[in-house]
């Protein structure tokens, strides 16, 4: 245990001043119908969202389609999230990628252009065995030359799952991990990787009060871009002994992740939701990631008014 206690130690001196907790948006990546990625409107969700009191992001995750996007896109978003959240929250930039080689290009551009820390999923096409995840993260952590790196905890669609025994295995050897986003439906882990001294996010907007209560540093999911205020709201309520607020507020996130979750499309109804709030076309999902049809829009969009999501309150 005792590299765990040495990564709570890392997590602890990291970050410029700031802190690995609180609301961590996993926002979406707005881009051009021509593939480019839309500057002006990823900027334009960063600043939303920090308005509101969110401690950090998670660019490029899942949501953030950042699996799918191309070297260049994944180093154009890197800058943006350097250019524009450095020393005002904490950037996380998403690097996975099915090769090795890919993920740690990613790595060094998120180092490259500022980036507070990384976050990898593990291998997600090849199968192998622990060892080879491990060997997928020494070099990708070698890339980023140092950087705090998060493991991202998928096993929904990576098929690798981080076991409190497997984590032991990747801080020994990766001595740059500090923690993970658990989306894994095990929940009860997250108070394992707490007692290892692992800075644990969880992966699941629909319950941010219970993950804290087991001991997690705060939530990392789309929803939480698409209704900054709320989850800030309830962080902030947990952190000063409200529990009755933070209770309401428990009791109002299954409206917001029902709306994100719609259709099976969260890129294309955050998206679509922010060019709505925000005023600027956050343009539609880089293909294959599911995309609302023309049909399915008009309902989304209903839904996201009467959950309150097109204006800010």
């Amino acid at each position: 245990m005792a590299t765990i206690a040495t990564a709570a130690e890392r997590a602890k001196a990291s970050g410029k001043g700031l802190e690995w907790k609180g609301v961590f948006p996993a926002n979406p990546t707005p881009v051009h119908s021509d593939g480019r990625i839309n500057e002006d409107a990823l900027r334009a969700i960063f600043e939303d969202n920090l308005a509101h009191g969110v401690g950090g992001f998670w660019v490029a995750g899942s949501t953030g389609e950042g699996p799918v996007m191309s070297e260049q896109q994944r180093a154009t978003t890197a800058r943006i999230a350097g250019e524009t959240i450095s020393g005002r929250g904490l950037s996380i930039m998403h690097v996975g990628a099915v090769s090795t080689e890919s993920a740690a290009k990613g790595a060094k551009a998120a180092k490259d252009s500022g980036n507070d820390a990384i976050c990898c999923v593990p291998p997600f096409f090849f199968k192998g065995d622990d060892q080879m995840t491990i060997d997928h993260y020494k070099r990708v952590a070698d890339a980023a030359d140092g950087l705090p790196f998060f493991v991202y905890n998928l096993p929904q669609l990576t098929q690798v799952e981080f076991t409190p025994e497997l984590m032991e295995k990747v801080v020994e050897q990766v001595p740059s991990v500090i923690g993970l986003k658990h989306s894994a439906v095990t929940f009860g882990n997250i108070r394992a990787f707490a007692d290892m001294g692992l800075k644990c996010f969880s992966g699941n907007g629909a319950i941010p009060l219970p993950a804290l209560t087991m001991g997690a540093v705060g939530t990392v999911d789309a929803p939480l871009s698409v209704a900054p205020w709320h989850y800030t709201e309830l962080h902030d309520a947990w952190e000063r002994g409200d529990l009755p607020t933070a209770q309401r507020l428990q009791d109002g996130a299954k409206k917001i992740v029902d709306v994100v979750r719609m259709f099976g499309a969260p890129a294309g109804v955050t998206k679509m939701i922010l060019s709505e709030r925000l005023g600027i076309d956050c343009g539609r999902p880089i293909p294959p990631v599911m995309d609302l049809t023309d049909e399915q829009r008009p309902i989304v969009m209903a839904a996201a008014k009467e959950a309150g999501l097109l204006s800010n309150p």
